[in-house]
């Protein structure tokens, strides 16, 4: 996949490279395309034809972010489909040249914060289930984005993030605010958290370094919640979710995956449904190896990360890869709503960390 910023290609450019895609997907014929807003990484379009609809992916690339997200999703979406799953858009054809992947076109609508039903969490979890049914025919699947086999892979992921942050431009009002929130509480509160997972690790005797041995490890669609699912229209026996964007998927630990389902800010999930979520997730990886307990350990470790996450927007990759989804916000205003939720996150945090 060619790794240049490919931010310059426009609607017409595509139209040329879409036919040969729908012939693939036996979809030929005159079509439609149409823009779609984004979720703010890739550009999406809806492609409409006498064959039928189809959504079109325009995967972001960039030299600063290497992620080919095209493989890792078309890719997942395959293995998913050949193993009998579902609860996911069809992959109909991809041209990983142009960084394209077309897919079944799921009508249906995002769920919102408080939404989120026992049922609906009993869909995601057979969705987890279901994926890691046969691990053995995953075993091609590449490693997770920002896998974490061992504790100290986990601290570190978050250390890393927190060295990202500083390289934000204070010279702008949003950037000052933002490093100010960094400096003066986001890194005091991971101090604490740190010191305090280290410590529980050191009295329960928790291995740090130790891997997780590869049979305890899951198939995982990665950044998986609510907010990357759609309520499809009507009620297939199956069950109404579809579950979407699986650029970051792959090999991962479980109690990763539990965390960051849990942790992601966009349509929160009730921690009272952890419990299932844990249960499906220790059958998984045929043995807990302690998995419970890494959960609770990690759960602040990630409701940090995932402050750190949100602080994307102010990073410089984080503006050319808004710029190529063409998100309709103002950049300001995006930014400063950014700020707005990753202060109110840090405050409950120390809170609730007792920082």
């Amino acid at each position: 996949m060619d790794q240049t910023v490919n931010t310059n290609t426009r609607l017409h450019d595509l139209r040329p490279l879409v036919e040969p895609l729908l012939a693939v997907a036996g979809m030929g014929g005159p079509f439609q395309l149409d823009a779609l807003p984004s979720g703010g990484n890739n550009r999406v379009y809806r492609v409409e034809c006498d064959g039928g609809t189809a959504i079109l992916k325009h995967y972001f690339c960039h030299p600063d972010d290497p992620r080919n997200r095209l493989a890792a999703e078309f890719g997942f979406s395959q293995f998913a489909w050949t193993a009998g799953v579902r609860r996911l858009p069809r992959p109909l054809a991809c041209d990983p040249l142009h960084s394209l992947g077309l897919y079944e076109w799921i009508s249906g609508r995002k769920l919102g914060a408080g939404d989120v039903t026992t049922s609906h969490v009993l869909e995601a979890v057979a969705f987890f289930r279901e994926i890691n049914r046969n691990k053995i025919a995953g075993a091609d699947l590449p490693i997770a984005s920002e896998a974490c086999f061992s504790m100290a892979e986990h601290l570190a992921c978050v250390d890393r993030r927190l060295e990202s942050l500083f390289t934000i431009d204070a010279t702008r009002p949003t950037g000052r605010q933002t490093a100010d929130l960094i400096s003066s509480r986001m890194l005091p509160l991971w101090t604490h958290i740190r010191a305090k997972v280290l410590a529980e690790v050191v009295s329960t005797g928790l291995p740090l370094n130790q891997p997780l041995p590869d049979l305890e490890r899951c198939i995982t669609p990665s950044d998986f919640g609510f907010h990357n699912a759609l309520l499809a229209d009507g009620s297939p026996a199956s069950g109404a979710l579809r579950f979407i964007d699986f650029e970051y998927s792959g090999w991962d630990d479980p109690a990763k995956t539990a965390c960051d389902f849990f942790c992601q800010p966009a349509v929160p999930v009730p921690r009272e449904h952890l419990e299932a979520f844990i249960d499906t997730a220790e059958a998984i990886s045929h043995s807990s190896n302690r998995l419970r307990d890494r959960v609770a350990l990690l759960l602040p470790v990630y409701e940090l990360k995932w402050c750190c996450i949100m602080l994307n927007e102010f990073l410089p990759v984080g503006e050319i890869r808004r710029s190529f989804a063409l998100t309709a916000d103002d950049h300001e205003v995006r930014q400063a709503r950014q700020l707005q939720k990753v202060d109110a996150a840090v405050t409950r945090l120390i809170v609730q960390s007792g920082a």
